[in-house]
């Protein structure tokens, strides 16, 4: 029997969010497939859609880890076989390596029948992240398992906090195709940060958390301000401020980067809106030749699922 799972793209840090804030959007995603094979263990047999060469050891795959903790902790010798369909392309910026951990997991608790909840299943989907980031962050795996919009209150225990997000929310990426490993984009953070930009960065993150909770588009955009990471990694985006300014000039609520980068994402309250701002963003890129897709998307409220 076959059990296929699809997790959704998100946007982490959300710009004031720094590793405590994401969203879910309703489409791309990520596909896993599992299956109960003959062999004993943990196998990948395909990997499929945007994939630039990935590891097959499930024990180095963001896929496979997952599943391997998971048969440990259910105490099973049953093998299983996965498939991996990357609807996302790796390095994106918009938690690649979230959606395959999420599926993988979502797909396999439904094979094992193991029932476990959302928050059980988070901390497996970690074991894939790590070996994407070197670290345990989950702004890009809550939103993807939960849905919606999510505050992760504290790491230590994870405390998961779903927000309201307001129905006319919608979202533009932007993603130049360039690669950037979130490994390696976390090492260019600064070590010490200035107290002045530790208070504008809280306001600017408890001031968007009010704003979707009372729909105050105004305070959201006041609120979409990151005073920490974006400064730094700009820098490794060609025409950051340009397109930037563009989404902005088109009346997108705000502008920033997605995760670790190179995709911007751009919050609108229409359609007509988020479809402006990505125009104008692309437009940036045509004038210096960087190739680029764009995606529109409302928020995506119901997260990681089982499809078949």
């Amino acid at each position: 029997m076959d059990i296929t799972a699809f997790a959704p793209a998100s946007v982490s840090n959300v710009a004031c969010g720094f590793d405590i804030m994401g969203f879910a959007l309703e489409r791309p995603g990520d596909t896993v497939t599992v299956r109960f094979s003959k062999s004993p263990g943990v196998s990948i047999r395909s990997i499929s859609g945007n994939a630039t060469p990935l590891p097959m050891d499930p024990a180095k795959n963001t896929a496979g880890a997952p599943v391997i903790a998971m048969l440990k902790r259910c105490g099973t010798r049953a093998g299983v076989e996965i498939d991996i369909h990357k609807g996302l392309p790796v390095g994106s910026g918009i938690g690649s390596s979230a959606a395959s951990a999420v599926a993988a997991a979502v797909a396999c608790n439904t094979l094992l029948d193991a029932g476990l909840s959302r928050e059980e299943l988070l901390h497996f989907a970690i074991e894939g992240e790590k070996i994407a980031s070197e670290a345990v962050h989950v702004d890009n795996l809550s939103p993807c398992l939960w849905g919606g919009f999510v505050l992760v209150r504290g790491y230590n225990p994870i405390d998961i906090v779903p927000i309201p997000v307001p129905e006319n929310l919608w979202c533009t990426i932007l993603h130049p195709h360039l690669e950037i490993q979130t490994k390696e984009s976390r090492r260019m953070l600064p070590k010490v940060i200035p107290m002045g930009d530790v208070i504008t960065q809280t306001g600017n993150a408890a001031g968007l958390i009010a704003g979707l909770m009372t729909a105050n588009f105004g305070l959201i955009s006041r609120s979409l301000r990151d005073v920490i990471a974006e400064p730094v990694r700009q820098h490794f985006i060609p025409g950051f401020v340009e397109m930037k300014n563009a989404a902005l000039g088109e009346g997108a609520l705000g502008c920033s980067i997605s995760g670790s980068g190179p995709s911007l994402f751009a919050l609108a309250t229409s359609e007509e809106v988020a479809s402006k701002a990505g125009t104008a963003m692309g437009k940036v890129l045509d004038t210096i030749g960087c190739p680029h897709s764009i995606i529109l998307s409302r928020i995506g409220r119901t997260g990681a699922r089982i499809v078949s």
